[in-house]
């Protein structure tokens, strides 16, 4: 029964948050109909040279989201030396080359339908088929967003939640943008998919008050293939957060953190309180109910801030204002 309330109020979520603001889906159907099509062909072909790639351009949605909006705001380069989103040091994960990925599919929608599509509306899209390129569901996109002229290093620091996170921060940090502790625990499941850099987890493996150095909530076994990856507390190399499908997109992220192999102290958090342990056990148990529910908290993530109507504007290259 529970499960069932559980996805019943995934499609519930995502009925409502289309319905709640001025985004809809099929937005370019009459003046850019190949919109989604264009910007897809940008993922695909970066998928042949670095797979990972959609992880990147997913995690750069949500760092776009949470600061500002779905804006696009993360993708403005700096000029005369202000420091922007991208620039803070919780996006410094965000390879160079997803950013690549936006300016090509913009340059093959403008080349199509210049001056239409927002870089904001391309982010979300290629979010979503990211998803889907790993094996998550396709879920629609509403779209209508329009780019954000503001961009602010500071923000990015003040907004974003970190891999240290614990129960009660992650949430009220969601709340703070309009979502619930249930979509929380949701969207953490991104961490199926990616990689993550060890000095954002080494503190687990060389700084904890126990006899070892290791976090007790670590799996003993899992810690030492870390301590193999990461060797010292300042090692700069990269980890599968989820390491059975790092290109899979499934419910394997919640599986590992039953068996205390969550990478980051945010993910093993989500066993300390009876309702976010819960759905873990849902979601590690039932991938459908997982999914439908990922693509709903996606579809209101998208929805956070939008600039609609006759505020902010279309950018003609994502990088800078108009």
């Amino acid at each position: 029964m529970a499960a069932v309330k559980i996805y019943c109020l995934a499609l519930c979520l995502m009925s409502t948050a289309v319905a709640a603001n001025p985004l809809r889906v099929g937005f370019y159907a009459q003046t850019c109909p190949r919109a989604e099509t264009l910007v897809r062909q940008a993922l695909n072909d970066a998928l042949r040279s670095d797979a990972g790639i959609g992880a990147d351009l997913l995690r750069m949605h949500f760092h776009d989201c949470f600061v500002r909006g779905c804006d696009g705001s993360i993708l403005l380069d700096s000029v005369n030396g202000n420091s922007v989103e991208k620039n803070a040091g919780i996006n410094q994960s965000i390879e160079d080359e997803a950013f690549d990925v936006v300016d090509q599919a913009k340059v093959n929608v403008e080349a199509v339908c210049p001056g239409v599509v927002s870089c904001a509306d391309i982010l979300a899209f290629l979010a979503r088929d990211s998803v889907a390129h790993y094996g998550g569901w396709f879920y629609a996109v509403p779209a209508g967003r329009r780019d954000g002229r503001i961009s602010i290093s500071s923000e990015s620091t003040a907004n974003l939640p970190t891999e240290n996170f614990r129960l009660g921060q992650l949430v009220q940090n969601f709340k703070n943008k309009g979502l619930s502790p249930s979509e929380m625990v949701t969207l953490s499941g991104a961490h199926t998919i990616g990689v993550a850099h060890c000095v954002a987890f080494t503190g687990r493996l060389y700084n904890s008050s126990s006899s070892t150095g290791v976090d007790p909530t670590l799996d003993p076994t899992y810690a030492a293939q870390l301590r193999r990856s990461c060797p010292t507390l300042t090692t700069d190399e990269e980890v599968p957060m989820d390491p059975p499908s790092q290109f899979g997109f499934d419910n394997s992220y919640y599986q590992g953190v039953l068996r205390n192999r969550g990478l980051f102290t945010s993910d093993q958090s989500l066993l300390t309180a009876p309702f976010s342990a819960a759905q873990v056990n849902l979601f590690a148990r039932n991938s459908a109910i997982f999914q439908s529910s990922f693509a709903a908290a996606m579809v209101k993530m998208g929805n956070i801030g939008v600039l609609t109507g006759f505020n902010g504007e279309i950018r003609k290259k994502c990088r800078v204002v108009n």
